[in-house]
């Protein structure tokens, strides 16, 4: 009877809770299934339309900025600083000028004209890409005159449908005894925008028309090319204007171009232009009516079928098991704790079924245990006395443990303190001597005093930051080819100076044979002896240092004993060396000094290159450090002649090349560095070198000298003003610059030298600058640039390039009469072209006075100068005659 009166109830709670909702969010789906369809199409114009406006962003900010670039060229302000003392000194200005913008226009296809244009509207100094004679005035002219923008552009519509851009950017002189500067005129850049014809072509769907309008509704840009240079309607403008500063989609029909109902979605660029995406409304909701009559179909379903099979499965999984769960119940309540429910599912109803049996068992269980207790409670309570005492023991001890690592620490801050204290009170002291103290002698022992204390600040600062990487586990080794018996002569031109100063013996045994080449980490390798084999100097007092060399060529590990008779180690004090700030005892610190970070540092990078350090150590007796590696060695340098058998093969071989002292250089070099006193350091080390470099404060400088000068190698800072060093080598790898580009930088993380690889240097060198490494770059890459010089000269040397240069020399007359011809029947635009072919191949040939004068004939007929035309065209029969 009750399951019949819950089944009805539940049934009549089923129907209107499951009903209603499955109506409303069958309505809420329908409604919002058409609505996504729509906002999803409308979302992908949106994007379309915003991604074309940024790429027209882009394109358009490029261009100012090289505008910009342009008006603060320094040949610009050279041309326009003073007037020439002769019409000579003015071609030739007037012809640096024209290599500048011809560079620019080469760089940047789309450039089509450069013009220097005087306040008065006179173009003084015109390049065009196509040739094309300078513009008597500009339509835009009067608008620059009287804008006091910095930076302006311009859309002219031609005749023939196209549009074209103008960059406008005023050029000042400034006067510092002047209230505002004095305006010397505009660089005006002429550019064919085809970013903006290729975004107006693209679409997002099929029969989409994309339009870029002007302020008055005159159409400069479209899919449609026959809709060019026609206007819409105020009516439909206002629209689109609307649509443009609330952001969003509307339907419009269009009538100046068609009677078709459109999705338009409008975008205002910089300059009050508009640029819109239209799309038929049809085409672009069409895909979602099909979805909306599934969408409804499935509703209907739901809401017939889903009441019918929530009550079979509710009455089937809930009902009866809640009619034995509470009869269970009601015979508990009674004091019956012999109910056990049967087994169900492994459902949350199963759970609560065995939920329910093990309350009923730990109900019999407490009642045991109560009755326990009443017969133990005095054990129990000794017991737990007993546990409070051993938990308050091990308290103690974490008491104590906690002030010992205060301890420590307090005693590694005093350490670190005075090492680091120690060296600059040298070098503060010294130098205030050298500062202060004009006559003092010894200047130069005071100088090295400076410089090894400051080194040895700097290992301590790189050891605790090597120590910061190692314990955030950031520190990454380099595999790499490591000669051994150079690695040891290093070793030994540090550690025997060393020990000669203290009177010990100091000797290396060879154990063959060994690897030549093993494949790991020089640099952290270096480290690792280095640091042990200076502690072993400094812990010993007489005796002698060793370190013998062996390779394992089971476990294929290069390893290093490094033996010394030193004070030596106890068992305890063995295992402690090893662990961060700590050092034997307190009064090792006091007598020997250090911070407690080298063995540290040493065994975590033993590790990390696939080895260990272990120590043997007797106080009294000295101590024995085993360094272990691993060699890494390939198929090819297991062979035989991958090792070293004799003795005679351990003496390393040096590579004189890679140093000045070997070479001489002829060079140009450019360095581009905002810090005067990095300036000064930089010039003083080439000049050391013999060599004599350019200086460019930033890189917009670095990038107009290296485009006007020819230089072998530029040496590039990377944190600049105007123009940082990336975004300088960038635009010189894009100008087609091809010579080696060093980066100088104190971010040396790989990321960052990997991304100023990416950008075009060929390397990075870390600030503060390594003579040694500097000097090695250098070395390196003049030689390629010597040896394709040395290749050069040896072919103008070569018996084939003579006859070349002989057959050259018999066509001089034919070119002397074309030039000739050519000047006689005004055929201007030949003659230039001629001109300019005989730049290039006197040039190559060595006839310069040739080349010379072409060249400058070339410049005057490309800046239309009549009055020079003349007098270059008779320097240039001149130098023919002479040269035939």
């Amino acid at each position: 009877m009750k399951t019949s009166k819950l089944s009805i109830r539940l049934l009549w709670y089923i129907t209107p809770l499951v009903i209603l909702p499955l109506l409303f969010l069958g309505g809420f789906t329908l409604t919002n299934v058409t609505n996504s369809t729509k906002k999803q199409a409308e979302l992908i114009v949106s994007r379309f339309v915003e991604q074309q406006q940024q790429k027209i962003f882009n394109y358009i900010d490029s261009f100012h900025s090289i505008t910009r670039l342009l008006s603060t060229s320094p040949v610009l302000a050279d041309f326009l600083a003073r007037e020439p003392e002769s019409k000579n000194q003015y071609i030739e200005r007037l012809g640096e000028l024209m290599n500048v913008f011809a560079s620019y226009s080469e760089a940047y296809p789309d450039i089509v004209s450069i013009n220097y244009v005087a306040p008065d509207g006179k173009s003084d100094a015109f390049y065009s890409s196509q040739l094309t004679p300078a513009p008597k005035s500009y339509p835009f002219f009067d608008q620059v005159l009287q804008s006091n923008l910095r930076q302006q552009q311009f859309m002219i519509s031609k005749e023939d449908g196209s549009t074209s851009l103008y960059f406008v950017h005023p050029i000042y002189n400034i006067d510092y005894y002047l209230k505002q500067p004095q305006q010397l005129g505009f660089i005006v850049v002429h550019v064919e925008p085809s970013i903006l014809n290729a975004s107006i072509l693209e679409a997002p769907f099929n029969n989409t028309l994309n339009l870029f309008l002007t302020t008055k509704g005159q159409i400069l840009f479209s899919s449609d090319y026959d809709l060019r240079g026609s206007y819409l309607s105020e009516y439909e403008l206002e629209q689109i204007k609307s649509l443009a500063d609330y952001g969003k989609l509307a339907s419009i029909e269009l009538s100046s171009i068609d009677k078709e109902e459109r999705i338009i979605y409008a975008v205002q660029m910089t300059d009050g232009d508009y640029f819109i995406s239209t799309t038929p409304k049809d085409l672009l909701y069409q895909s979602g009516k099909a979805i909306s009559l599934i969408t409804a179909l499935i509703v209907i379903i739901s809401v017939i079928s889903l009441p019918i099979l929530i009550y079979i499965v509710v009455r089937n999984l809930l009902l009866t098991p809640v009619e034995l769960l509470g009869a269970a119940s009601h015979r508990v309540g009674d004091g019956d704790l012999s109910v056990y429910l049967p087994a169900h599912t492994n459902d949350e109803v199963g759970v609560l079924f065995n939920d329910f049996n093990h309350m009923v068992n730990q109900i019999r269980h407490y009642q045991d245990e109560l009755e326990e207790y009443k017969h133990h409670l005095e054990e129990k309570v000794e017991s737990r006395t007993k546990a409070l005492e051993a938990m308050n023991s091990k308290l103690e001890v974490a008491i104590a443990q906690a002030e010992q690592a205060n301890q420590l620490k307090s005693r590694f801050l005093a350490n670190m303190s005075h090492e680091i204290r120690t060296p600059l009170t040298a070098i503060m002291g010294f130098t205030e001597q050298l500062l202060h103290n004009k006559d003092a002698v010894n200047d130069e022992q005071h100088l090295s005093t400076i410089l090894r204390n400051s080194k040895h600040l700097l290992e301590l600062i790189n050891n605790i930051l090597d120590l910061s990487k190692i314990e955030a586990e950031k520190l990454a080794v380099e595999r790499g080819p490591c000669n051994v018996v150079q690695l040891i002569h290093d070793i030994d031109s540090i550690i025997r100076p060393l020990a000669n100063e203290k009177q010990l013996a100091f000797n290396i045994n060879y154990k063959l044979p060994i690897p030549k080449t093993i494949n790991s980490d020089t640099t952290r390798l270096k480290q690792i002896l280095i640091n042990i084999a200076s502690n072993a100097v400094k812990f010993t007092e007489k005796g002698s240092i060793s370190i013998d060399i062996s390779y394992n060529s089971e476990k294929q590990h290069l390893q290093f004993a490094i033996q010394d008779t030193g004070i030596g180690m106890s068992e305890r004090e063995v295992e402690r060396v090893f662990k961060p700030f700590e050092q034997a005892d307190a009064t090792t610190t006091r007598r020997f000094g250090g911070t407690g970070l080298g063995l540290c540092i040493s065994k975590n990078l033993a590790q990390l290159l696939g080895g260990d350090v272990q120590l043997i150590s007797e106080p009294g007796n000295g101590s024995c450090f085993t360094i272990q590696v691993a060699a890494h060695l390939n198929a090819e340098q297991l062979q035989n002649e991958g090792f070293i058998h004799s003795y005679e093969q351990l003496s390393p071989s040096k590579d004189v090349q890679l140093s000045f002292a070997a070479n001489s250089f002829d060079a140009n070099i450019l360095v581009a560095e905002d810090n005067p006193d990095n300036q000064l350091l930089i010039k003083l080390l080439l000049q050391t070198w013999g060599l004599e470099p350019d200086i460019a404060k930033n890189g917009a400088e670095a990038v107009e000298m290296a485009l006007v000068n020819d230089y072998q190698l530029i040496i590039m800072d990377m944190q600049m003003p105007v123009m940082g060093g990336l975004e300088a080598t960038q635009m010189l790898r894009h100008a087609a610059y091809d010579g080696p580009i060093i980066a100088l930088t104190a971010n040396v993380m790989k990321t960052d030298v990997d991304t100023y690889i990416e950008a075009g240097c060929d390397e990075a060198l870390a600030k503060p600058i390594d003579k040694d490494a500097l000097e090695q770059v250098l070395v390196s890459y003049l030689h390629i640039e010597k040896d394709s010089q040395n290749k050069w000269e040896n072919l103008l040397k070569s018996e084939k390039f003579q006859q070349i240069n002989d057959n050259y020399r018999s066509k001089l007359p034919d070119y002397l009469s074309q030039v000739v011809q050519l000047y006689r029947a005004k055929e201007w635009e030949a003659l230039r072209s001629l001109a300019h072919s005989l730049k290039g191949s006197a040039g190559c040939f060595s006839f310069e006075a040739i080349h010379k004068t072409a060249g400058q004939l070339e410049n005057a007929l490309r800046s239309n100068q009549t009055e020079q035309v003349e007098q270059c065209y008779t320097a240039l029969i001149d130098a023919l005659e002479e040269a035939s």
